[in-house]
């Protein structure tokens, strides 16, 4: 009997150790990096878009990438266009909360920032929560209106 119940703790401990290692989620802040190559010569590869030093063609998302982009969902800073994260969360510059990014829409969205508080950003109108003034559609360049 005392052999049955070391035997059950030692199954019961090796199946929980393996649980907790294929149960862990990715760290919270982790940035996604996108990839971009050369249409004519894959071997160039870059992480920020630009031109191919052999022909100066346009770099483009890798078909890998783009693949990723149209099953994932990843999400922005409204603030900080360059912070992106597979998850929801706060943006690692300013702590603004990130939203949803949506590839592939025709129509941007909208940001609302404050004018006395550039780091405070909503993806809806209202009202700043550090000095209550009406939230303003933010332009295009990051600027309020």
């Amino acid at each position: 009997m005392k052999s049955f119940f070391l035997l059950l703790i030692a199954t019961f401990v090796t199946v929980s150790s393996f649980a907790q290692k294929a149960g862990k989620a990715p760290a919270a802040g982790v940035v996604v990096a996108t990839t971009y190559t050369c249409p004519m010569h894959p071997d160039v590869v870059s992480d920020k878009p630009g031109k191919c030093p052999k022909c100066n063609m346009d770099l483009t998302a890798s078909p890998k990438e783009k693949m990723k982009a149209e099953v994932t969902q990843t999400y922005t800073c409204p603030v900080h266009k360059s912070v992106v994260s597979d998850h929801a969360g706060v943006c690692p510059k300013c702590k603004t909360q990130l939203v949803v990014d949506r590839k592939g829409s025709k129509q941007l969205t909208k940001t609302y920032t404050c004018s006395m508080h550039p780091n405070v950003a909503s993806a809806k109108p209202g009202k700043c929560p550090v000095c209550g003034m009406a939230l303003q559609e933010a332009k295009a360049n990051g600027r309020n209106n």
